[in-house]
């Protein structure tokens, strides 16, 4: 069967109701450049010269394996004797609009063409939740993606929209593509949105009907009507009204198996508003400039409203509100986003005075404005902010579960090509995400192997690796007090200082004969903005520094980030 051939089933399963398990074109190392597309010819060109594209495989790609096919990769071998398979680790956006949102301006096929070049594999459309989009909105963007799916094989690309979380902020809601996914996208975004509902005050029934779209969203899923359906909270921190009581309840709102809310965005989008004034907005990262108002937690402080290091402070805050997430032994996922509305230095304007979103769902197509505009916020998904997931096959449904499972790590302005982390107990390892049960006392270690960046990013320089933090935790089980936001048993364990600039970095910490349950996570930066944590230096010696309000250059204080492992001993 030639590849011309094989090509057009996957392409036919790939955006169909079914899912592909093959690689993209542009990453199979058994499709010659010949035989690829202009697009995908363009795609592994990129891969290449960026260094995510070696030896005939995307470094930063497979999980497992052993010898030096796993090696050349930047993962892990897997431990002798385990049974931790193969993954293949796929870069995406789950938060981007278009001219569906009423604040939008791109076309879907704009967005996904911009993502395709820039290295992503997968991309969610997340227009605005609200009564135009749900009347006439989410059927009238679903052609444009199904005509993306079609026009850029090699790219998933999923439909959902941001939700007005009723009492909260907002939220990414999306489904897996099949012959239902609009009908239930609008009865959820018309039932449950608090825009559309007006309950977006922080009162006890708004929250009870933010945990009942969840549940529906769930019996969706168990009566097939879609086969998975997610929700990621985003930008958390921003406004101060996502409670951790309402975080948690989230997440524990639908049985582990049809776990509809599994994280949140580490670091939100908007990642340029920090640029200086007259070069840029001249605003905060992820215009996170705001201050507490009747609806915030009261009980957070100041400094909650400000990013640390690009990243939400529920997150870049060591024994905080994340890790006494994590304490409770529970899976609560980060991510990293664009959030992608009017893209940075681009020269695009809307389309003309004639635009009417209320009337027609969506603005007109964008227009060359004929200057660069230096006064927007966002990057093009992929351009700054990377989501990675390790799927077991190149598929929706893969990239769910793997979204699902915890298999994620994130990273900004290129800082890294790949990461690879296991803890290991003889021949027993787990990988992001996962929970290592062992035997009380048993002898554990951590091993991490990091492929540095091997080309220049988008801003036209080669980020470099300073240092590696381990950051360690006790499991203390669940929280008698549902708004607690700190826990005292987190602390960073061991630094890292990486002494090179090119290749691959592995590191090893032995967290000695573990008796009680804990978890690890890694972070790394380039080393130029640090201070000490929120919590003091005995927590975190050297942590992300707060963002400046109007100087805050995103491409000067990179950072990434994994999700944690746990170690559980009976």
């Amino acid at each position: 069967m030639s590849h011309g051939h094989r090509h057009d089933h996957e392409h036919h399963h790939h955006h169909g109701s079914e899912d592909a398990s093959s690689l993209p074109a542009a990453l199979d190392p058994s499709v010659p450049d010949e035989e690829l597309t202009p697009s995908q010819l363009s795609r592994r060109s990129m891969l290449r010269r960026t260094g995510l594209l070696g030896a005939g495989l995307a470094a930063g790609s497979v999980l497992g394996g052993a010898g030096e096919a796993a090696a050349s990769t930047g993962q892990i071998p897997a431990a002798h004797g385990s049974r931790s398979g193969g993954y293949l680790w796929l870069a995406g956006d789950h938060h981007i609009h278009t001219q569906y949102s009423n604040d939008g301006k791109y076309r879907v096929v704009d967005q996904v063409r911009h993502g395709a070049r820039y290295g992503m594999d997968w991309l969610v459309i997340t227009d605005h939740g609200n009564a135009t989009h749900s009347r006439i909105g989410v059927e009238k963007v679903n052609p444009d993606i199904v005509e993306a799916r079609s026009a850029y094989e090699d790219t998933l690309v999923f439909q959902g929209l941001e939700w007005n979380i009723p009492g909260a902020e907002h939220g990414t809601v999306f489904v897996h593509p099949g012959k239902n996914e609009v009908s239930v996208l609008k009865q959820f975004e018309t039932d449950y949105d608090g825009s559309v509902k007006d309950a977006g005050a922080s009162t006890p029934a708004n929250e009870a009907l933010a945990i009942a779209g969840l549940n529906f969203l769930a019996e969706q899923v168990q009566r097939r009507k879609v086969k998975d359906a997610l929700m990621l909270a985003n930008h958390p921190a921003r406004r101060g009204v996502d409670s951790p009581h309402e975080i948690r309840a989230w997440r524990d709102a639908t049985d582990p198996k049809h776990r509809i809310a599994v994280g949140m965005e580490g670091a939100p989008g908007h990642q340029a508003a920090g640029i200086p004034a007259p070069l840029g907005m001249g605003r905060a990262r992820g215009i996170y400039d705001n201050n507490p108002s009747a609806n915030s937690f009261a009980g957070y402080p100041l400094e909650s409203y400000r990013t640390w290091g690009g990243f939400d402070w529920m997150t870049s805050t060591v024994g905080g509100l994340w890790d006494s997430l994590l304490a409770e032994g529970k899976p609560w996922w980060i991510t990293a986003n664009s959030d992608s509305h009017q893209v940075y230095a681009d020269t695009a304007v809307r389309g003309g005075p004639d635009s009417d979103y209320a009337a027609n769902g969506k603005h007109t197509d964008p227009v060359y404005s004929g200057k660069i505009d230096l006064t927007q916020g966002d990057y093009w998904p992929g351009y700054y902010s990377r989501t990675h997931v390790g799927a077991t096959s190149f598929s929706y449904k893969a990239v769910m579960e793997g979204i699902r499972a915890g298999r994620v790590w994130v990273d900004h302005g290129g800082l890294i090509s790949g990461l690879g982390a296991q803890l290991r107990s003889g021949s027993r390892a787990v990988t992001l995400g996962g929970a290592l049960h062992v035997r009380r006392g048993s002898d554990i270690d951590l091993v991490v192997e990091i492929s540095l960046a091997n080309g220049p990013n988008w801003a036209q320089f080669v980020p470099t690796l300073a240092r590696v933090d381990v950051i360690q935790g006790d499991v203390t089980g669940p929280v008698s007090d549902k708004d607690a936001f700190t826990t005292p048993y987190t602390k960073v364990v061991k630094s890292f200082e990486v002494n090179k600039s090119t290749g691959t970095v592995r590191l090893s910490y032995s967290l000695g004969r573990v008796e009680k349950p804990v978890y690890v996570r890694l972070r790394g930066t380039d080393g130029n903005r640090t201070a000490v944590g929120p919590m003091g230096a005995a927590v975190d010696p050297a942590g992300p520094a707060l963002d400046v309000v109007g100087d805050a250059d995103p491409w000067k204080d990179l950072w990434f980030y994994s999700n944690p492992m746990w170690v559980l001993p009976a």
